[in-house]
């Protein structure tokens, strides 16, 4: 992973066989502990994706072939065991069947592109916190309940 900071914009390139999620938590190793993903675009294998039903429960699908990623949305906080990144996408299989939702897991294949905006440089805004059933919420430091 590479990135460069212009402002509050970083720009991340993933390379091949690296993982999304790992990549852009490292940048908390520069300081950058809040941001919101706005953009992600790149090509990913072993990609799995899933929805949370109404009942609180994740379903997962995983696609082992490579996929064009089309859109890529979340943020980046801390939370109870290190960094934590929450990621929704959306992704084409090569027929042009598109597939989308929350991100588990995505290996890079050919490159991927991530564009996140800095919400702080000095202090939390939020952060993620473990509840009663082991779901990881959103929890605002900053700015009161």
């Amino acid at each position: 992973m590479k990135f460069s900071r212009i402002g509050n914009d970083i720009f991340v390139r993933i390379d091949p066989d690296e993982e999304i999620h790992e990549s852009i938590q490292r940048l908390s190793n520069y300081g950058i502990v809040n941001a919101s993903i706005t953009s992600g675009i790149g090509r990913v294998k072993n990609t799995e994706i899933g929805y949370l039903d109404s009942e609180g429960i994740y379903h997962k699908k995983m696609f082992e072939k490579p996929m064009e990623l089309l859109s890529t949305q979340g943020n980046l906080a801390p939370g109870p065991n290190g960094p934590f990144t929450h990621i929704h996408v959306v992704a084409s299989e090569d027929n042009h069947t598109v597939r989308g939702g929350h991100l588990f897991t995505a290996t890079v294949a050919v490159t991927a592109e991530i564009h996140l905006r800095i919400l702080s440089d000095d202090g939390k805004i939020f952060e993620r916190e473990k509840t009663e059933n082991d779901f990881i919420k959103l929890k605002f430091c900053d700015i009161g309940d």
